[in-house]
């Protein structure tokens, strides 16, 4: 993963507030059960986890039930729900969500990623529902690439540009909507948010922040969607972290996938980011010389969008520990426990965002 930007002083150790990932998938069954248990001492205390499973979490019961297991499985953790947008979501689905506590509902356009084979193809359709959104206080939580076409020249690297005209134009029917463009990658969508309202925010991962296109072509542990782009587009991301600006925010996009699928002939999209969210970063903004954003990036700004309270109970410290045998060490692999691999026999790994790399940061959560 390159990297030019040199280090001056900086802080040794920085104590934060709990972060809050807003944007993860956790999955279902044994892999649910075994990610989710590693979520406890990460340093972050909230996650918006993601609706596409296998049914997709259409009805307010499927993610009521869902978060049940999950506090299940994390019990000091705080899990906030999405529906997945599709023909069956109607406005009276939408009050009764809402008044379960359902935080939000994830768009997913058609086929652009994992479990999006009932997507959205026109937004016009659902205004209804957004409508109701609106009036109910949830939150639209937006993919923000096209599906691949031959006749509009669109392809994974130009589907996120291609689809910021579907943003501003919710954004323009709906002004009071709030709206989080997802894990964006270009400075388009960066220029695009910035130019909308307060109620228009964008969460942004770890893994882009630190690749680019170069990272991933030929690479499955570095194939995500939207894919990284290019150097500029990923400056673009990293600078309007620096600049402070309080409608972008961290969301990981965390996705674990087995070993054997991401290195098969065509590799799922998506990285697993969750076990170390926060020494990743504090590493990456440690060479960028701007430590003092990530308080604000990964624990506030978020927070504040979806009208959280920042936690006071606990607290986290990262401390820089360059020597080369200190650090977080990343693991190579996650078993999954009660999975094996189409043989039968060998057991389910996911590997780890920077498997086997030591980040020169530790992390340790005080009560």
């Amino acid at each position: 993963m390159s990297n030019t930007t040199t280090t001056t002083a900086a802080p040794t150790t920085l104590s934060l507030p709990m972060a809050a990932d807003m944007h993860v998938h956790l999955r279902q069954g044994a892999m649910c059960e075994a990610v989710t248990k590693q979520l406890p001492g990460t340093g972050v205390d909230t996650y918006l986890v993601m609706p596409n499973l296998i049914p997709p979490l259409t009805t307010t019961a499927m993610a009521v039930a869902y978060r049940e297991q999950l506090q299940a499985l994390a019990p000091g953790l705080n899990f906030l729900m999405t529906l997945y947008l599709s023909p069956q979501l109607t406005p009276d689905e939408v009050r009764a969500a809402a008044a379960a506590g359902i935080t939000g509902v994830k768009s997913y356009p058609r086929g652009v990623t994992t479990n999006s084979d009932g997507g959205v193809e026109n937004y016009e359709t659902y205004y209804p529902v957004f409508a109701a959104m609106e009036e109910a206080g949830m939150i639209l939580n937006l993919h923000g690439e096209c599906p691949s076409s031959e006749e509009h020249n669109i392809t994974i690297l130009n589907a996120e540009a291609k689809f910021l005209r579907h943003l501003a134009k919710i954004h323009a029917a709906f002004p009071k909507l709030r709206i989080v463009l997802e894990h964006a990658t270009t400075a388009d969508a960066v220029a695009m948010v910035k130019s909308l309202g307060d109620t228009v925010a964008c969460s942004i991962t770890v893994h882009h922040l630190f690749l680019t296109v170069e990272d991933w072509a030929g690479l499955p542990h570095g194939f995500c969607k939207p894919v990284a782009k290019t150097f500029a587009d990923r400056a673009a991301l990293r600078e309007v972290i620096a600049s402070g600006h309080p409608r972008f925010f961290l969301g990981t996009d965390s996705a674990p996938h087995p070993r054997h699928a991401k290195e098969s002939a065509k590799a799922p999209a998506g990285l697993f980011t969750s076990l170390h969210p926060l020494p990743y970063l504090a590493h990456l903004f440690h060479k960028l010389n701007m430590l003092d954003k990530l308080e604000n990036f990964a624990c506030v700004y978020g927070r504040k969008f979806y009208g959280l309270p920042v936690p006071t109970d606990r607290r986290v410290t990262l401390t820089y520990t360059p020597e080369a045998a200190a650090g977080t060490k990343i693991p190579e692999a996650l078993v999954i426990d009660k999975l094996v691999a189409q043989d039968g026999k060998t057991p389910v790994e996911v590997v780890p965002f920077l498997a086997g790399e030591t980040i020169p940061w530790t992390l340790s959560v005080r009560e």
